[in-house]
């Protein structure tokens, strides 16, 4: 037996739904609880990057040791996100997303203690003939956790958006809720800072790790299915349900992974998701290494950064979600914004050789906001190409091809620092790779035809 997902991606209106505008809000709600997800999740992952120059100097990190620990976030993210989207598929995003935020929450305070973890680390590393001090051990520890924990959101964001948001909302409810992001990142260069200097580095990690436990509460009070939401009206629950029926069947990886559309999701991340890292991870200590900036004086630059950010996540959500909206196809729609967002990246190059310092981040804001915007349609793909049985699935498997990415620009951007104290060459890859990923998008898929799942 074989099932054909509805031929046409272009958004469809059932024969009688109620207008948006009459259907009822709650939804939005929802939006608002993924919103403040994305707020947690970056302040937890960002935290070590405020703090390198800090670390560095207290423990006498190489950029080597510093691009370890960062790969093994990444190596968790990889694997984590295989096993998160089917997670998510499996267990409903409300006992997932619940496991998630739990692990990462209680990771992103265990960066506290890797003094006592790290010998342990130090030791098993040793045995397999990789000689590692005890700090870097106990760093790559807890990262690694964290990205088991943290590879939960982003599958469990996109299943939930399309649980609950009809296909002509899902690009600008992606782009609101990855907004957070943003508000995290920019978030964290002033929390830090404070906390590491009133109570000591330590603290900055229990502090920001602990927000996670309060969300959870929010999240388990407030959430539900659309079908087994009280708050949520007939109406609106009409509105949510107005696209063509999809299929109900459960999906596999040996249904998803044939598929092209899949790996045009799988190819745009591992191309572009790499470049978000560098900015996450590096962009403090690109403003330490070439504009002089301390922990207590780079938290302007870094909020402006990610204040721009959050401009291009909500517009480039808006942009196509508007076109689709005026009658163009969902293909033209989707691609049109992202070579938008494609092109504002390429100036980034120029960040590397201005010694103004806000030129500089004017630069680096106009790529994190494109980055952002790209983000936004790239996600909404999934839901264009597959029915919500397979989403957590792809999402999750195109989240490893992302976070195999960092691994591998982890690498690159601490080689590169080592031996050249450059960031020419990194921000070169950054300015050239949605480009080449948009047209690999491109001939991958021409017309984002939805997958025929059998």
């Amino acid at each position: 037996m074989s099932v054909q997902v509805p031929a046409s991606a272009r958004p469809a209106v059932a024969t009688g739904a109620v207008a948006a505008t009459k259907a009822g809000y709650y939804r939005w709600y929802v939006c608002a609880l993924l919103f403040f997800a994305s707020v947690v999740n970056y302040i937890d992952r960002q935290v070590i990057g405020i703090l390198k120059p800090t670390l560095q100097q207290q423990f006498g990190w190489s950029e080597l040791d510093y691009g370890d620990i960062v790969f093994s976030f990444q190596l968790a993210y990889a694997i984590g996100f295989l096993f998160a989207g089917r997670l998510m598929d499996r267990l409903g995003t409300r006992i997932g997303f619940s496991i998630a935020i739990l692990i990462w929450s209680l990771a992103a305070m265990a960066h506290a203690a890797v003094m006592w973890i790290g010998p342990a680390t130090a030791a098993i590393l040793g045995m397999a003939g990789l000689a590692y001090t005890t700090s870097v051990a106990g760093f790559m520890t807890a990262r690694f956790a964290l990205g088991l924990g943290e590879a939960g959101n982003f599958p469990g964001a996109v299943k939930t958006v399309a649980e609950w948001f009809p296909r002509k909302e899902r690009a600008f409810a992606t782009g609101l809720f990855n907004a957070g992001t943003n508000i995290g990142a920019l978030l964290t260069p002033l929390i830090v800072p404070v906390s590491t200097l009133a109570y000591g580095w330590e603290w900055a990690f229990i502090i920001t790790g602990a927000l996670g436990f309060i969300w959870l509460a929010f999240w388990w009070v407030l959430y539900r299915s659309p079908e087994e939401h009280p708050r949520v009206t007939k109406a609106e629950l009409s509105y949510i349900r107005s696209d063509p029926p999809e299929p109900t069947t459960k999906m596999s990886w040996a249904t998803i992974l044939p598929h092209r559309q899949t790996w045009t999701f799988a190819a745009a991340k591992f191309m572009t998701d790499p470049i978000w890292w560098l900015y996450l991870f590096w962009i403090p200590d690109f403003l330490y290494r070439n504009h002089g900036l301390s922990l207590t004086t780079m938290g302007p630059p870094i909020v402006a950064i990610y204040l721009i950010g959050d401009v291009g996540s909500v517009g480039g959500g808006w942009l196509s979600s508007t076109l689709i909206k005026r009658g163009w196809s969902v293909n033209a729609s989707r691609k049109t914004a992202m070579l938008v967002c494609a092109l504002a990246v390429t100036p980034i190059v120029f960040a590397a050789r201005t010694t103004d310092l806000w030129v500089a981040v004017g630069l680096i804001g106009l790529a994190a906001a494109a980055h952002q915007g790209w983000s936004a349609n790239v996600y909404t793909l999934t839901s264009d190409m597959f029915p919500k049985q397979a989403i957590g699935s792809v999402v999750g498997f195109g989240g490893t091809a992302g976070a195999i990415g960092g691994m591998l620009i982890a690498k690159v951007t601490a080689y590169v620092l080592e031996f050249t104290g450059s960031y020419l060459p990194v921000f070169i890859i950054a300015a050239s790779a949605y480009l080449m990923a948009l047209l690999v998008v491109h001939l991958l898929s021409p017309r984002l035809e939805p997958a025929v799942i059998k």
